[in-house]
């Protein structure tokens, strides 16, 4: 069984939904503190006329000693209609507006009070509408709430809890995935390209995993300008290639 791990993002990009695609079960972690800055709560969209546009939702209180499942949004701000503003201003005349737009409007009229439902919810969502059929598990928050406890004392050198790791000891954030890569049994690990400075194939390998990244291939697609600009949120993607155009590209990649 294929598996892969990763952080709920806001309106994720291509590279994101290619791990989803490239794997049976896909879970969506938020055991780990959040992260400010990052892609948790924003993400980058096309300006029509040249330039990027940073769509993001106003939080309350986020702090790095908070994790994620507890951030909460600031609802009293009307974000979802400043996002969809920004959208409409930006993707008007695209090839699959109405379609698009429409849908994720619709998308938008569920109400979350807290960072992780959102984005948990619209990965899911729309995963399905591109026709990815992965298995993706979220709202798991209590389900890891032991494992987190265990895995504190790897940090002090004790195994006790994980006696099957001592061959290796590994760094808490290799040893939490080989301990869930146990427990769903999975034989393959999915990671970003970006994974080859913290995970081993060799060490993955003596616990009965073969560790697989995955590189993007080269994607290119018609923009409002001549010039490309890679990396959008899955929003840019979708608007100009529609849901089959971006299952095509999704599948645009390879596992090394």
């Amino acid at each position: 069984m294929k598996l892969a791990i990763m952080q709920p993002y806001f309106l994720p990009y291509i590279g994101y939904f290619q791990a989803i695609y490239a794997v049976d079960k896909y879970i969506l972690y938020s055991n780990l503190s959040f992260i400010k800055d990052s892609w948790m709560n924003r993400n980058r969209i096309l300006i029509k006329n040249g330039g990027i546009s940073i769509i993001s939702v106003p939080l309350l209180h986020k702090s790095s000693n908070t994790f994620i499942n507890e951030i909460r949004v600031d609802n009293s701000r009307l974000w979802k209609q400043k996002i969809l503003k920004t959208i409409l201003l930006n993707y008007k005349g695209s090839k699959y507006f109405d379609e698009i737009f429409s849908y994720f409007e619709e998308l938008l009229r569920e109400s979350f009070d807290y960072l992780n439902d959102w984005n948990s919810y619209l990965i899911v969502n729309f995963s399905d509408f591109i026709g990815i059929q992965t298995e993706i598990e979220h709202n798991n928050f209590n389900k890891y709430i032991e494992l987190e406890k265990e895995l504190q004392k790897i940090e002090k050198g004790d195994f006790s809890q994980f006696k099957y790791m001592e061959q290796t000891k590994p760094v808490k954030k290799v040893a939490r995935v080989l301990a869930i890569s146990k427990d769903e049994r999975a034989d393959i690990f999915v990671n970003a390209i970006g994974g080859q400075t913290l995970y081993s194939k060799d060490e993955f390998i003596k616990y009965g995993i073969d560790l697989k990244f995955l590189r993007t291939n080269e994607i290119k697609y018609s923009q409002f300008s001549s010039a490309f600009t890679p990396n959008l949120s899955i929003i840019d993607v979708l608007m100009h290639n529609g849901k089959v155009g971006t299952l095509e590209l999704i599948q645009k990649y390879t596992l090394i």
